[in-house]
């Protein structure tokens, strides 16, 4: 706004105050109108010229001229009105630029020449207590605005409303307010209606041209029929500002009839309101449909208890939009039905057992649903959980959710019935890895095996495709509702697939539960190395960790590719090699680590027990409970690396400590190449690698270390040979190391002097002993260089 108008205003009153007091009276008057956003500071300048003008003075423009409504224009300002009040809105709340909130309401006022848009204020508001439609009142003080078709009169600050005697204005229009019966109802009318309310849905929320809006569909009856009442946006807040409620009845002013899909229905306009009150209408009577007598039927009222719950699906609308859509079953003492939700009902908190009320479903005919019928609810049905219904039926409901309580596992092994759907409550006992397989169609798939317990026994559960990448650990207390019986190898299994659902426990059904270690303790029985037998099953492990070897790859029957990972374990009573296969060679493990080992295989191999760590082995951290069992990791080696000279090796003595010094060190080939297929030595003939077992051409061979060495102590000498991490802890280089200087100076011995620099130095080892048949003596080959020096 300029500073010109501004002052132009101020020359109306410049002999009563000075420019700079009528400055700072407008900055003071500011604050008084920060929440009523239609002020500007020229209208604020107004007020504060208007205190000084007064009639005798005689104001440039005319004040409070009386004026007739088809007089008025745009820019007329400190008038007065007078007419009939036809329709009055509800007030609405509004936030102005700065923040602060506001009021206002409309009027439409009329007159024996017409009729205008009167608007109110936050200031205005209060008039609205002493008024009421058909009322004859003059309006003082305001101001004509441009509208948005056409003009409207503005209440400002000090615009004043006076209630006047109707009997002196007999011309004005008269205010028609007749009571329309709803069945008299068409498109394209206004009426006034008095109705009691049936049902009062939730606000639903839409986007038009990327505007979000509301809407509330209220449904409401008189004696005469039923009707929709639609309620849009800001009018959506209605409700509860009048803490309307089922039962309560209405007369509902100015509302708009309209006609779609040949159903004819109300719309509230933005002059009309609505009163709560007592109004003489029939009593509302709500009839339950039974869920046995279903048939096609629409806007039915339905109450039963949730006997089934699938999860909710995203798909896809034909404008690329995404909806949702959800399944359950309900049931009462007739029958069961399928019921589908749709987007923001489709996520409704619900659980099994839960008694659900649907008013204005529609019963549709459908032959997949498994109960023949279904309930589809729509946009303006409303969806009850655990209403207030009569006790008696209440009591029946539960009586028919009795049996919808989890099977314990003992009770499905006993089933002899694959395909049933079944809830079962337990914690994880055992968690393995997802694996993918290859469909018939050409697609992957994924599956994940977890062992669940109750107490009463242990159930494999195979979770498919995006239920095997959710997040499982092991004594986790989990919740399966509608998991499928399959009949396994030697119990019943379960199948959780697209239509189970995965659900938190209860707090009672968590307290029923025994703890993890108790479920496992009946399921698994744990032995010492010592007690391990060939052929052993659900045997639990508890050792330290005392060697680890290198991965090896290898090639399958099949061509594909696998790698196998050695670990020894010991625990006190003896000391044992464990195979740990493909994903689980990745398992991270460090010498001394403390390990529980649940379900491995053991095996006799060459005349000694070994465990092979598989998918559906379970490797964990022991707990410090078990681990305090256990011999401590010092004692462990001092117990099972027994020191010997060498004089008193045996063919067959494993892990044993000998202490030597190397009198003889061959370094003029230390690197081999492999086949990276079978893990053979291969030929280079021509340049090229050939493996004398495949019988291929190797691209990039694979490198194994050796390092022959000779030992002596004071009762003897012996070969030795170091193996891959034992020779590069020997000779203090990496494999990679020695492979690109022998590549750099392409000689197979240009390491022979530094091999040559270990004779003289005195080692210890830890070391197995076997028989050389060809050269008819024992020898060590070192397992890990536990000290070397001069």
């Amino acid at each position: 706004m300029s500073g010109e108008e501004i002052k132009s205003e101020y020359e109306k009153i410049k002999d009563k105050i000075s420019y700079d007091d009528f400055l700072k009276r407008m900055e003071e008057r500011k604050h008084d109108y920060e929440d009523v956003s239609f002020m500007s500071e020229l209208d604020i300048a107004r007020t504060i010229v208007g205190e000084y003008i007064n009639e005798a003075n005689k104001p440039l423009s005319e004040a409070n001229e009386a004026h007739k409504i088809s007089e008025l224009e745009t820019g007329r300002d400190n008038i007065s009105i007078t007419g009939r009040v036809m329709h009055i809105s509800h007030v609405k709340k509004f936030t102005s630029k700065k923040g602060r909130e506001g009021k206002l309401a409309n009027m439409i006022l009329s007159d024996d020449t017409g009729e205008i848009r009167v608007v109110l204020w936050t200031e205005n508001i209060k008039f609205l207590k002493k008024i009421s439609e058909g009322d004859v009142i003059k309006i003082n003080n305001a101001e004509v605005k441009q509208g948005f078709r056409e003009d409207e009169l503005h209440m400002k600050l000090d615009s004043t409303i006076q209630k006047l005697d109707e009997k002196d204005f007999e011309t004005f229009p008269k205010y028609d307010d007749k009571i329309t019966n709803i069945e008299d109802i068409k498109g394209d009318m206004q009426v006034n209606v008095v109705a009691r309310i049936l049902r009062i849905p939730k606000i639903r929320t839409f986007n038009k041209k990327g505007k979000e809006g509301k809407v509330l569909s209220l449904e409401i009856q008189d004696k005469t029929g039923k009707i929709q009442f639609t309620l849009w946006n800001r009018d959506t807040d209605i409700v509860e500002d009048l803490e309307l409620k089922e039962g309560d009845s209405i007369k509902i002013l100015g509302a708009l009839g309209r006609t779609r899909d040949n159903e004819v229905s109300l719309s509230n306009s933005w002059v009309g309101r609505i009163l709560k009150g007592e109004f003489d209408l029939p009593e509302y009577t709500e009839t339950i449909q039974k869920i046995g007598d279903a048939h096609e039927m629409r806007d039915v009222t339905v109450v039963g208890v949730i006997c089934k719950i699938y999860d909710a699906i995203t798909f896809m609308r034909d404008d690329g939009s995404t909806g949702q859509v959800r399944s359950l079953e309900m049931e009462d003492d007739t029958g069961s039905i399928r019921i589908t939700l749709w987007n923001d009902d489709a996520n409704m908190d619900l659980k099994k057992g839960d008694i659900i009320k649907i008013i204005g479903g529609n019963i549709e005919f459908d032959e997949y649903s498994g109960t023949d019928y279904r309930i589809n609810t729509n946009w303006n049905t409303k969806i009850i959980i655990n209403p207030e219904i009569d006790a008696k039926l209440k009591k029946q409901l539960q009586e028919c959710g009795k049996y919808l309580k989890p099977l314990k596992i003992s009770q499905i092994h006993e089933m002899d019935e694959e395909g049933e759907e079944i809830d079962v409550v337990g914690r994880i006992v055992n968690v393995y890895d997802p694996s993918e397989f290859n469909r018939d169609d050409g697609t992957t798939g994924k599956v994940r095996t977890i062992e669940i317990g109750d107490g009463t026994g242990i159930i494999r559960a195979s979770f498919w495709d995006d239920k095997a990448e959710l997040s499982f650990a092991e004594g986790d207390p989990i919740k399966i509702e509608n998991a499928r019986t399959r009949l396994g190898n030697y119990n019943m299994d379960l199948s959780i697939g697209r239509t189970a659902r995965i659900v938190k426990p209860n707090p009672e059904e968590i307290n029923d539960l025994p703890a993890i270690n108790e479920i496992e303790d009946s399921i698994y029985s744990t032995k010492t190395i010592s007690e391990l037998n060939d052929g052993d099953r659900n045997v639990r492990l508890i050792g330290r960790v005392i060697n680890i070897y290198d991965p090896n790859e290898f090639q399958r029957a099949d061509g594909s590719k696998g790698t196998v990972r050695t670990i020894e374990i010991a625990d006190g009573t003896g000391v044992i090699r464990a195979s740990f296969w493909d994903e689980k060679s990745e398992t991270p493990l460090n010498v001394g680590d403390t390990i529980k080992i649940e379900n491995p295989r053991v095996n006799l191999r060459d005349d000694k027990i070994e465990l092979s760590v598989g998918r559906n082995t379970n490797v964990t951290k022991a707990t410090d409970e078990e681990t305090e069992k256990l011999p401590s990791f010092d004692d462990i080696k001092e117990m099972i690396y027994k020191t010997k000279k060498i004089d008193d090796i045996g063919e067959e003595d494993r892990n044993i400590k000998v202490t030597g010094q190397i009198v003889e060190a061959y370094g003029n080939r230390i690197l081999y190449e492999m086949c990276p297929n079978c893990n053979k030595r291969v030929s280079l003939v021509d340049n090229i690698y050939i493996c004398d077992i495949c019988g291929e051409e190797i691209d990039e061979p694979n490198y194994l270390m050796i390092i022959p060495c000779v030992i002596e102590d004071d009762t003897g000498t012996m070969r030795v040979t170091f193996f891959r991490t034992a020779a590069e802890e020997l000779i203090g280089m990496k494999m990679q190391e020695i492979i690109e200087v022998i590549q750099k100076t392409g000689d197979e011995g240009s390491l022979e002097d530094k091999v040559s620099d270990l004779v003289g130095h005195e080692i210890t080892i830890i070391a197995d002993a076997s028989f050389d048949e060809y050269n008819e003596e024992i020898r060590l080959n070192a397992k890990k260089l536990v000290e070397i020096k001069l």
